[in-house]
Formats: C-alpha cells, structure tokens, sequence
C-alpha cells in the first residue's frame, strides 16, 4: 500500500496545553502525541501534502463547562437545548488562554490550516467537521474538497471524543480514513470508552498505522 502525498492531509486534533500534562483538562501523556505527529507533518508537507491543525476554542461561561452551572461538577451530564447527554467538563481552552495555546512540544511550520471548533457559547464541537448539533459544519470539509483530498490521516487529543467524532466522520464524508496509532491519547471517561472508540472506528473502515509505517507508505 502506497499513500499519494498530493492528496493526502494530516489533521492534528487538540495538541493544546489544556489537554496536555498540567493543563485543566489533562489527558495522560497527551504531550507524547507531538512527536510522531512531527514526523509525519514534516514527511508529508516535504513531499506536497498538507497539513491542518484543530483547537478547541470556547468563549468564557461555555455549555461544556461545570462552572458554568450552579449544581454541576465535571463528569456529569446534562441535556441542552441542542444535545442530550452532553458532558461537562473543567473550563478548558478558553478563547486567548494559554490553556488554549498548542503545546510547544507540536511543530506548526509544516501547518497551513488552523481549525477552530467549539467557537459558541451554547454549543460544543468534538468533531472536526461539525459541531455536536451534527449540523453546523466548521468549514474543513470545504477546505478537503477544494484541496482535491483523498485521504486524511488523523492524530491527537482524545481518542475516544474529538478524534473519535473527527475520525467517523471524516469517514461518512467519503475520504479514506487513516489513525495514527501511536499519535493518540484517550480520556478513556467513561471506563472503556477508549477500546469502544477503537473498536467502532475499525468497524467503520477506519485504518491504523503508526507513525514508521506512515512514513514508509507515504510516497
């Protein structure tokens, strides 16, 4: 199997401080992602590919926030008026925070695609392409199609929400779906939501590869 760097993209979801060992919303060892991504990005922007990056981006008082409830702590959940079962979170990559800066572990030279997602109050976006309303896109499907993107290969934070969501979807849109086994870390919130995300992608379709046989196969 050979992947054509020309309509190939790599999205790198989440990498942000707030994700990342002493951020807010920490995942274990999410820093540990930047590295293989690194390898990749650079691999693949040298042969003609591109390269997207995703943040969280909440304004202060966001749906997704415990805080923002009188008698909410995160890890609950609760309906909205758009999603039910939405769960609530510690504040998180709010909007200019340095929480919602990328890690300065990730590097964003090979990057010409910045993605920001969960932009309004009322609603949170886990997905890459669509808030969780399942309807409002956030534009990167327009930006694949126009680029003439075949296939996405996808890496970052968390396994089993943004790039679980990113990953199925990106999928349903009609591009070939690649994960970057070694370049995600799951919240696994709750207890074995990171194997039924795996699980779930691999039914969908969805290819694994780590980040040396990427390299390998990207030519």
């Amino acid at each position: 199997m050979k992947i054509n760097p020309f309509t190939t993209l790599l999205l790198i979801v989440d990498v942000q401080n707030d994700f990342c060992p002493g951020g807010t919303l920490a995942v274990n060892n999410g820093n540990e992602v930047a590295l293989p991504l690194n390898l990749i990005s650079g691999a693949l922007a040298e042969k003609g590919g591109k390269v997207a990056a995703t943040q969280d981006w909440h304004p202060a008082g966001h749906i997704s926030f415990a805080s923002s409830y009188k008698n909410e702590k995160p890890g609950n959940s609760i309906n909205t008026p758009i999603v039910k079962g939405q769960v609530l979170w510690p504040d998180h990559c709010v909007q200019g925070s340095k929480g919602a800066d990328f890690h300065a572990g990730l590097d964003l030279n090979p990057v010409s695609i910045i993605i920001r997602k969960g932009v309004q109050t009322g609603m949170d976006s886990y997905s890459s392409f669509f808030e969780n309303d399942r309807k409002t896109p956030t534009g990167l499907e327009g930006i694949l199609r126009c680029l003439g993107t075949e296939t996405v290969i996808i890496g970052g934070i968390a396994t089993d929400y943004c790039v679980f969501f990113s990953a199925m979807d990106c999928r349903a849109l009609g591009f070939k779906t690649i994960i970057a086994s070694d370049a995600v870390r799951a919240v696994d919130y709750p207890k074995g939501s990171a194997e039924k995300a795996i699980e779930e992608m691999k039914n969908a379709g969805i290819e694994f590869f780590t980040s040396q046989e990427l390299l390998n196969i990207i030519n």
